[in-house]
């Protein structure tokens, strides 16, 4: 928070009127994200209400629960945006896989903007043969659900409910995926965790009536709703320290000749994060596991034994849910750090600048060392990130409190504020960078 409060001092406040540019992409930013609400109220076509109402008043405190926060409420309704952009984090991981294994695909990194650019069009792809996949399935679920007066979930015709889910749920999806891409490139912050944001901060007020609820009515004591919320507070203040810690390496350059003039001595630092994933490990494990466990959960209600072991095995705060959502986030931890932070590429540009690290030989040595510190830093935020999901979650689970107040949804929305400030503070700076341009320019005409 330091480090956030000495920037925000060197911007005067006074610009933030008349940087028209920025309040354009703020309130197209605000524009978008009421447009993705707007669309978590649109109903799938033929589903009774009644029966999906049931269907959550019974699992509410299972994985549903938990799938249905991060689409902000869109799963509860059975609305088209029911899968939010959960099927695109998907996609997105299964290809960055798949660069690690297919030749093919790791040589797009070396195409540079056009690799990346193939890559965007495979992950769309990709994403709409996943949502296919998943809407044929969800649509198979629901029609396999019924109350206890035997009223079905589905009131139309199978095959037109199978076909118009799929279509729904698909256009739904690849809306929000190009509603994202165009917050990213003309809002403010990244598009995709936006939307999974908002739609985690649109619950937070049910939820803190559902847990004032149960201090009312006596199922759980003020004693412990007083320290449900000391911890959530705790945990921002964790989550806050952690993501704005740095290990600064001391990088030194000797004197250098360039021209006739010879430069001094340098040094500066290079910033390695505790945690240089943020919520992509969390998020990635959240996808990996909520779609398949809420099938097997749909399903459970009528299918076979297998079936309804499966899902309670599986079911939120289980050891088993814990051990693979424990796992997962561990994984994708080191996968990310691995993707993100390339030890020989930046032991290669400190050579080429004559940078150093003191006591270490440039090139290979250089290299060994920045990923021996990389190594025990990722070590440290992968116990983090699981110590702070799973922690809250056998809370959760014992208490039966929204999961609105558990570690994985305050870290996404701490880092996701986090990122739009930084964003706001970036484009103020540079329109402030601008205006002192411009006069330095006018005192030259005159002179």
């Amino acid at each position: 928070m330091v480090a956030l409060s000495e920037k925000t001092a060197n911007i005067d406040v006074s610009i933030f009127s008349k940087a028209t540019d920025l309040k354009k992409r703020l309130w197209f930013t605000l524009g978008a994200l009421i447009v993705f609400r707007l669309g978590t109220f649109i109903p799938l076509p033929g589903i009774d209400s009644r029966v999906l109402a049931d269907l959550f008043a019974r699992h509410s405190n299972g994985i549903l629960g938990m799938f249905n926060m991060f689409s902000g409420g869109a799963l509860e309704r059975m609305t088209i945006f029911a899968l939010n952009i959960m099927p695109y984090i998907s996609a997105s991981i299964i290809l960055q896989l798949g660069q690690s294994i297919v030749p093919s695909l790791a040589a797009l990194k070396k195409e540079g903007e056009a690799g990346h650019r193939k890559m965007v069009h495979y992950t769309k792809l990709l994403t709409v043969l996943i949502t296919i996949v998943q809407g044929y399935g969800i649509a198979l679920g629901l029609m396999s659900l019924s109350n206890g007066d035997g009223s079905s979930a589905v009131v139309i015709a199978p095959y037109t409910f199978i076909f118009s889910t799929i279509i729904s749920l698909t256009g739904g999806t690849m809306f929000i995926v190009w509603l994202g891409d165009q917050i990213t490139s003309r809002g403010v912050g990244n598009g995709s965790s936006l939307i999974i944001t908002v739609g985690i901060i649109a619950n937070v007020p049910s939820a803190i009536g559902q847990t004032l609820e149960l201090g009312r009515i006596g199922s759980m004591s003020p004693l412990v709703i007083l320290g449900l919320f000391l911890m959530s507070i705790l945990l921002v203040f964790i989550i806050l320290k952690v993501e704005m810690a740095q290990r600064k390496i001391l990088v030194q350059y000797p004197k250098r000749q360039i021209g006739l003039r010879m430069t001094a001595a340098e040094s500066s630092h290079l910033p390695l994060k505790v945690n240089p994933t943020g919520v992509i490990p969390p998020i990635f494990a959240s996808a990996l596991l909520l779609l398949p466990i809420t099938i097997a959960n749909i399903w459970s209600t009528n299918g076979p034994a297998w079936v309804q072991t499966l899902s309670r095995y599986l079911s939120h705060g289980q050891p088993l849910y814990l051990f693979l959502y424990a796992f997962l986030i561990v994984f994708f931890a080191f996968f990310y750090t691995a993707v993100v932070v390339n030890p020989e590429e930046t032991a290669d540009n400190l050579k080429k600048h004559g940078g150093f690290i003191a006591g270490i030989r440039p090139g290979k040595n250089t290299a060994e060392y920045l990923d021996y510190v990389v190594t025990r830093l990722t070590v440290l935020g992968a116990t983090y990130l699981a110590a702070l999901c799973i922690l809250p979650e056998i809370l959760i689970a014992k208490l039966n409190v929204p999961f609105v107040l558990g570690g994985t949804t305050l870290l996404i929305v701490v880092q996701v504020t986090l990122d739009f400030i930084t964003q706001v503070q970036s484009h103020l700076f540079a329109y402030q960078y601008e205006g002192l341009l411009k006069k330095a320019a006018l005192v030259k005409k005159k002179k």
